[in-house]
């Protein structure tokens, strides 16, 4: 492994908790727009619906999938521009 893989994975870690923030952010801000409501669902409050909470569950699982990889393939570009190789 040579030294800028290792020296990526502070980095790497450190844009995973940005990419979780950011898509937990997204995922609020889309089910006010989608779901008419401030509350996102929680899969133990008992006056939600299956149908609401399975939903809220794929929109989130879609949101956050989507922004770690642009967030975790903008890293990496990022790092290949500087140090010329792949981080991966």
């Amino acid at each position: 492994m040579n030294a800028a893989k290792v020296a990526y994975r502070p980095v790497g870690l450190l844009l995973s908790v940005a990419a979780g923030a950011l898509a937990g952010a997204a995922f609020k801000q889309t089910w006010k727009v989608v779901g008419h409501d401030d509350d996102t669902p929680d899969a133990l409050d008992e006056d939600r619906g299956w149908t609401e909470v399975l939903v809220a569950s794929a929109v989130h699982g879609v949101i956050f999938a989507v922004v770690k990889a642009a967030v975790a393939r903008s890293g990496a570009t990022a790092t290949r521009r500087l140090t010329g190789t792949w981080p991966a």
